[in-house]
């Protein structure tokens, strides 16, 4: 049996969305915020000159760049971008793991969500910038207490909406699968996984953004490098153009984390729409 649907491509976009707008105002939103870039410099470039603040006040936009240049071209830059980078990824990994399995049981497991959640949620009510002291006395200042500074901060948005996810999964579906005596693991593949991942990808956007605040207050606290720890060494010399630099360069970084989870979230939940792109606009019963 074969049930017609109206084409979607026919339907008028609402007014005001993307789809919907005049070709010369999607041209203005794509040259929107090069401009705003622009328009920024130019303004923090007037500020320096009408103010005639002194370089370690607040440094020119063309100073900031020589700096960026120099030390990129000594390797100082790259040398502590990576270092910081291979923190921000393993405590990404290992917060955004644990978070899931403790998720998992949270959701599983009303007694357990009894026995641990009060403790979890209490957790998020100390700062990690007081804890980072004591894990640096307990751990080293080692790569390790970066990592787990690192894992702690990405920990808690991963895991509710983790939790979030797996109790949105629809019961009518839950029944369906009860139906076709599915096993457990086939609950959790071909149910909960796909139902609860556009929440649980949302939340891995937050974690990716906050991993690099882990990193850096890690460093900060104590380093011998890592951006945090070119952070000090330009405030301790009154570098304030290495320090703007350091700052630029983990602005980059979470940028770039947060349009990584944006693509990784594209690619997993593109079968959303595949439906419609293999039969058109019929459904097939």
């Amino acid at each position: 049996m074969e049930i017609s649907i109206p084409n979607l491509q026919n339907l008028k976009p609402p007014l005001g969305s993307e789809a919907g707008a005049s070709p010369w105002l999607r041209r203005l939103r794509l040259f929107l915020t090069p401009f705003s870039l622009v328009l920024a410099l130019f303004l923090w470039e007037g500020l320096v000159r009408l103010a005639q603040l002194p370089a370690f006040i607040l440094p020119s936009p063309g100073r900031v760049a020589a700096r960026f240049w120099q030390a990129l071209a000594d390797g100082t830059l790259l040398r502590h971008t990576s270092a910081t980078l291979l923190e921000i990824t393993l405590g990404l990994l290992a917060g955004t793991l644990l978070a899931t399995l403790i998720g998992y049981l949270l959701a599983k497991s009303p007694l357990f969500e009894q026995l641990f959640a009060p403790y979890l949620v209490a957790s998020q009510a100390i700062p990690i910038v007081a804890i980072a002291p004591l894990l640096v006395i307990w751990f080293g200042p080692g790569i390790f207490t970066k990592v787990l500074i690192c894992a702690l901060i990405v920990f808690f948005p991963v895991l509710v909406n983790t939790v979030v996810g797996l109790r949105a999964v629809p019961q009518d579906l839950r029944a369906l699968m009860r139906s076709l005596r599915a096993t457990p693991w086939q609950n959790l593949r071909y149910l909960e996984i796909p139902a609860a991942l556009p929440v649980f990808l949302g939340g891995l956007r937050v974690g990716a953004t906050l991993s690099v605040i882990g990193a850096v207050i890690g460093e900060l606290v104590a380093a011998d490098r890592g951006l945090g720890f070119l952070i000090n060494v330009g405030r301790g010399q009154y570098d304030t153009a290495l320090v703007f630099v350091a700052v630029f360069t983990l602005v980059t970084l979470a940028l770039l984390l947060y349009g990584a989870v944006i693509y990784m979230e594209r690619r997993l939940l593109a079968w959303q729409s595949e439906p419609y792109k293999r039969n058109g606009n019929k459904i097939l019963d």
